[in-house]
């Protein structure tokens, strides 16, 4: 199977999380490649990583896109977008839930994260992101 970005939102709309790594001692990367930077190696495979992982990163965002608007996110209400640590090794960028964004202070790098799926409208369509929320 090729590895393409399609590859990857079919993926995430089935609630699975990859990543793709050219053998079992190699880096994995998130989203997948065809290819492996480090590498140059064309023989990537696909890995379904566990969604677990810890909080390195965040900013509480109070202007949102119009997606995020439609959402119900904005000024009032704003949302928290941060980057993931996975086990696995690799780092993902994704918005944060179930943490108090009026109270930024209440978020904490090192919190244990878990994969969330969001079913959000874009148009006429729905499509499937990747969140993580705390492990409580």
């Amino acid at each position: 199977m090729a590895i393409t970005t399609a590859t990857y939102a079919e993926n995430i709309t089935a609630h699975k999380l990859v990543g793709s790594r050219t053998g079992i001692d190699r880096p994995i990367h998130v989203p997948p490649r065809p290819i492996d930077p480090l590498h140059v190696a064309d023989t990537m495979e696909l890995v379904e990583l566990s969604g677990k992982g810890t909080l390195v990163s965040f900013s509480v965002v109070p202007v949102a896109s119009s997606e995020m608007i439609a959402a119900g996110y904005g000024r009032e209400n704003p949302h928290c977008v941060g980057i993931v640590k996975l086990a696995e090794g690799p780092s993902i960028s994704a918005q944060i839930v179930g943490v108090d964004t009026k109270d930024p202070a209440s978020i904490r790098i090192g919190m244990p994260m878990t994969v969330e799926y969001l079913d959000r409208s874009a148009g006429e369509t729905t499509i499937t992101v990747v969140a993580f929320r705390p492990v409580l």
